[in-house]
């Protein structure tokens, strides 16, 4: 259910985004979603379809990018991908390690239409830690 808020925070972005652009659509959307940040993506989707009705971002696709669990080892430096079932560092083997990647959650970039031929334009949306923030 928690992912109700956050698709709610991309659709006012990604609105604002097009409103200032003077667009006509939003056609994509790219999602950018690290693994252990318990989004799951057919439940965005799911909640995009239905809150984006009656809106320019209705239609719109989402595109989901992936990105994995990262670890860092702070004996040797090495940063990694766990294997499944450990934690410890492959270089040195040690246990003093902290996540280094995995838990992000961004709108990487917004796709509209505008009314002069059809015009595109693209850009980068912010986020903080994790969290989908407007500018």
């Amino acid at each position: 259910m928690h992912e109700l808020p956050v698709t709610e925070s991309i659709l006012t972005i990604a609105l604002r985004y097009a409103e200032r652009e003077h667009a006509t659509s939003i056609s994509d959307l790219y999602l950018v979603i690290g693994d252990l940040s318990s989004i799951v993506d057919e439940s965005v989707q799911f909640y995009w379809d239905i809150i984006s009705r009656d809106t320019i971002a209705e239609g719109a696709t989402l595109h989901f990018e992936r990105t994995p669990m990262q670890m860092v080892c702070f004996d040797c430096g090495k940063t990694y991908r766990p294997e499944p079932g450990t934690l410890s560092c492959p270089g040195c083997g040690s246990t003093i390690v902290q996540v280094a990647g995995g838990e992000d959650f961004r709108l990487e970039a917004i796709t509209v239409e505008k009314d002069e031929n059809t015009e595109k334009a693209n850009e980068a949306a912010p986020s903080v830690d994790g969290v989908i923030e407007e500018t």
